[in-house]
């Protein structure tokens, strides 16, 4: 079985890091009353460029199914903030 530059526990790292700042910003937003469509852009943001810090520094593709992943995350959360700007919920 050939290794791909990463272990098992440098991978679940490189899971939680992006996890944690994606809810830090989330809870850091509902704090300071941020509308929701600035928070699901700056989560998108922060999950575009963890792919990329990914797929650039991470050696021999250990990584580009999670930066796939958060990637595809991204372009979701900007679809949910174009969504929430165009017609906000009113809570």
């Amino acid at each position: 079985m050939s290794h791909n530059g990463i272990d098992i526990d440098e991978f679940i790292l490189l899971t939680i890091y992006p996890t944690v700042v994606i809810f830090a910003i989330g809870y850091i937003a509902r704090k300071i009353n941020l509308r929701e469509s600035l928070k699901y852009a700056i989560q998108a943001a922060a999950s575009i460029i963890f792919a990329i810090i990914y797929l650039i520094f991470i050696p021999n593709g250990g990584a580009q199914g999670l930066a796939l992943v958060l990637l595809l995350f991204g372009l979701i959360l900007l679809y949910l903030a174009r969504k929430e700007r165009i017609s906000p919920t009113l809570v």
